[in-house]
């Protein structure tokens, strides 16, 4: 499930800055990137976010500027310089053109490193209270995707039982249909005068028993307000049975597509199947 939440607070001698940025997936998986070396702490925001979170791809990016002298970070002055001889005597054997090689080399890890190796006590107090703050507001802004995302699962399933509603009006027409059907075509293949009447009627009865859409109209129904029901439970993870009940629901109508023999109710399957694979879309980001 997506989300974003970002807090930014002074303090007398330095600005805190979190941002934490959620993305759908099945597990949770947190990635931390910090101006400072967190160390340990690391841990500690791990579990808070675990403890909170069930799912998503969460990426959080802490950073601490410091409004005194002293600096935020420090060049690895050997490092760097082991990186622009290497990249200079290539340069040099290769016959390249001259090349100002400093922004790519400070955007390799290790070159440019955090200043302070080791977190302080009121540094890391004051991270955490920011922290808190950041992901209570990405719990909030998933809770309102949660919310808007319950109001259309719920507009979905409703235009499904609408359509279902829309089915008996062709029901009897669909029959009437494929009786002149199968008539026009024993009339062509065996001609009207050696065609049993009662035999015909006993062979119609066994076709529509085959094509009866009863038993799936009853079906899709009852998926639809269980569908329904859940998204009104109390239990907090409702993502996988609600995919569960999406593809009971989808078996339904393709069988009433495959059955359905009429062009009217074809119509009506096609939308089914829109509405559906819109609700299929969307699980994916229901916890």
């Amino acid at each position: 499930m997506t989300g974003f939440g970002r807090e930014e607070r002074k303090f007398h001698n330095k600005i805190i800055t979190v941002e934490l940025k959620s993305l759908n997936s099945k597990g949770l998986d947190v990635r931390i990137r910090s101006s400072l070396n967190l160390g340990e702490k690391e841990l500690i925001l791990r579990k808070a976010l675990a403890d909170s979170l069930s799912r998503g791809k969460v990426e959080v990016v802490i950073n601490v500027q410091n409004l005194d002298d002293n600096p935020n970070h420090t060049i690895n002055i050997p490092l760097f310089k082991q990186y622009y001889k290497t990249l200079k005597g290539l340069t040099d054997e290769l016959g390249i053109a001259q090349a100002d090689w400093v922004p790519s080399i400070l955007r390799i890890p290790s070159v440019v490193e955090p200043a302070n190796q080791v977190i302080s006590d009121q540094d890391w107090e004051d991270i955490q209270v920011v922290f808190d703050a950041a992901k209570e507001k990405l719990i909030a802004f998933r809770r309102n995707e949660g919310a808007t995302i319950k109001k259309d699962f719920q507009a979905r399933a409703q235009n499904i039982l609408e359509l279902l509603q829309q089915v008996p009006e062709f029901e009897q027409e669909r029959i009437e249909k494929l009786r002149l059907r199968l008539r026009k075509l024993l009339d062509e293949h065996l001609g009207s005068e050696n065609i049993d009447a009662n035999r015909f009627e006993q062979e119609i009865l066994y076709f529509l028993d085959k094509v009866d859409i009863s038993e799936e109209k009853s079906r899709l129904e009852k998926h639809c307000h269980h569908f329904l029901e859940k998204l009104e439970g109390a239990e907090p993870r409702k993502g996988r049975v609600l995919s569960f009940i999406s593809q009971e629901m989808g078996r339904e109508i393709n069988t009433l597509g495959a059955k359905a023999n009429s062009s009217a109710l074809q119509v009506i399957v096609v939308r089914m199947k829109e509405e559906l694979e819109k609700i299929k879309e969307q699980v994916l980001n229901a916890l």
